[in-house]
């Protein structure tokens, strides 16, 4: 679904110096900026939820019995087949 944004004239030119010097379209280079912006967004929130955990000691005891839990089931040497 096409739609307008508008951005400021300074990114406007940002956009338009990095689509000249990389051959790519504006449209592109936004939607690249935009997914990388979306990772980086989506790993400050994990390590807010992770820092959270780790201030939790129930919490984080939890989590530690059962990275254990795992790391002993990826020990046992069993591959995995279909």
């Amino acid at each position: 679904m096409p739609s307008t944004v508008r951005v400021s004239s300074r990114a406007w030119e940002v956009l338009k110096e990095i689509a000249e010097q990389t051959g790519e379209t504006m449209q592109s280079v936004l939607e690249r900026a935009v997914e990388a912006y979306r990772r980086q967004w989506l790993l400050e929130r994990a390590n807010e939820a992770y820092a959270a955990l780790r201030n939790d000691p129930e919490k984080w005891d939890e989590e530690v019995a059962e990275r254990r839990e795992w790391e002993a089931t990826l020990a046992d040497d069993l591959e995995g087949g279909g």
